[in-house]
């Protein structure tokens, strides 16, 4: 910044400068990105083999499933809406190098992403991939029978299909509009016979495999597993990471360690399938002290592929879904699992170092899902979230006016708030109207973190 750096600038003047250089905020609604990304999609072909990719058997029904499957909640965008021309790029690169399990939902993408991914999947051979998607009903007006079974229906032609490889209940243990995560799970599943129906369809082979996804309220999986040999449930989907290992209870105390879910579920024999690997992006930003300790030990892997390792390592895991919207993303996952090299001893006690240490850094435990989105009032509450947190990694907010480089720490910070986020998406919009705080999966009290965000950012522009 040259000589500005040692000028004082009031807020007026510093807004103005920013405002001709402010870009469109990054992230858009529903867990999918709103950016032009063609910039970082470049490649080589070859690099990585078309035949190493480790695949794990589903005793149920033998099927050979990829350890990496694709999640298709963080799809690319591009002017505002999902480029497919770039989705099925990385859909087909993906079948190339055997990535065979594809996971959506009726809610990913503004409500577009089974009907984009439908369009990618159905120019290859059916049999070639499995297809999973979910019942998404958590609004109330979705809680009747009548509107459950339509979203049930309508996923069929979305993805150009006539049956589900794997279906899921959707986020069962989530509260909902005060409501806790068992009286949800009531409303959502049980009240309505939407349990028994989609037994019925399993039975009918529109559903080869019936499983859930879990957040949340403990006593929900625990009554689900405890009856499992009336339901019969094929898998279930967790959040498994090496921070929620042992520590997702720190996190959040709504939230279950990962360790508990997965030996209740290996001692029950369902497989499992995980998500958020990299803790909603978090794990592949680690702050640079962590990421310095694991770049160390192996300076050829990405410090993501630490904690796909990890899932990986433990045998009844099935497949590890990935939110891969860049090919950079895709081809860096596709090196760790073609084909996987599971963790020693040695390197999971690391990892468990790494997350005794990272627990003292107040990031806030946001995994970009978009489930809290679209805010009312504008706020990209996500981006705001994934801003403060990379300035935390970084060691970036400084608060200190007598601190030799405040000034210039202090201008660099708004600045690129500022460009990361335009005026109207930004943290002073937030009323406190809680309307997020019950679709939120982890459980943050998201007004409260939206303000303090927003102290901080307000103390730098008036310093």
């Amino acid at each position: 910044m040259g000589k500005m750096e040692n000028n004082n600038i009031s807020r007026k003047e510093f807004l103005t400068i920013v405002g001709a250089t402010a870009a469109v905020s990054a992230v858009a609604l529903s867990g999918c990105k709103s950016e032009n990304y063609e910039k970082e999609t470049t490649y080589s072909a070859g690099d990585i083999p078309k035949d190493k990719m480790t695949l794990r058997t589903n005793h149920n029904t033998g099927d050979k499933v990829s350890i990496l499957g694709y999640g298709m909640m963080r799809l690319p965008f591009k002017d505002d809406v999902i480029d497919q021309e770039m989705v099925n790029k990385l859909v087909d690169y993906a079948m190339e190098h055997g990535v065979n399990y594809y996971d959506t939902s009726p809610v990913y993408c503004r409500g577009n992403s089974e009907a984009s991914t439908g369009i990618a999947l159905s120019r290859h051979p059916r049999d070639k991939y499995f297809l999973a998607t979910k019942l998404s009903n958590f609004a109330p007006q979705f809680w009747s029978r009548e509107a459950s079974i339509k979203m049930y229906h309508d996923s069929f032609e979305k993805l150009q299909t006539d049956y589900f490889d794997y279906y899921l209940l959707h986020s069962v243990g989530n509260g909902s509009k005060g409501m806790s995560g068992w009286d949800t799970f009531q409303k959502r599943y049980i009240e309505n016979g939407i349990i028994d129906f989609v037994q019925d369809e399993r039975k009918a082979g529109r559903i080869r495999n019936l499983g859930f996804s879990f957040h949340g309220d403990q006593r929900v999986i625990e009554w689900l597993l405890d009856n499992h040999d009336k339901y019969h449930w094929d898998f279930v989907q967790i959040e498994m990471n090496y921070v929620d290992w042992e520590h997702a209870h720190d996190l959040s105390a709504s939230n279950v360690n990962a360790d508990y879910l997965y030996k209740r579920l290996t001692d029950l024999n369902i497989p499992v399938v995980i998500m958020e690997p990299l803790l909603g992006g978090r794990l592949s930003k680690l702050p640079d002290i962590l990421a310095n300790t694991l770049k160390q030990h192996a300076p050829q892997n990405s410090v993501a592929s630490w904690a796909f390792r990890f899932v990986g390592t433990y045998p009844n895991v099935l497949t590890v879904l990935s939110g891969m919207t860049y090919m950079e993303h895709l081809q860096d996952n596709l090196r760790t699992y073609c084909p996987l090299q599971p963790c020693t001893d040695d390197e999971l006690k690391l990892l468990m170092d790494i997350a005794n240490q990272y627990l003292k850094y107040p990031i806030i435990p946001c995994t970009s899902c978009q489930y809290c989105m679209p805010c009312p009032y504008g706020i990209d509450i996500p981006t705001n979230f994934s801003f403060y947190n990379k300035c935390v990694n970084e060691g970036s907010i400084v608060d200190d006016p007598q601190s030799r480089d405040f000034r210039r720490a202090r201008r660099r910070f708004l600045i690129e708030y500022n460009r990361q986020l335009e005026a109207d998406r930004q943290v002073e919009h937030c009323i406190g109207c809680n309307q997020c705080v019950s679709h939120c999966p982890q459980h943050i009290n998201i007004p409260e973190q939206l303000t303090r965000i927003n102290n901080i950012v307000e103390k730098l522009r008036l310093s």
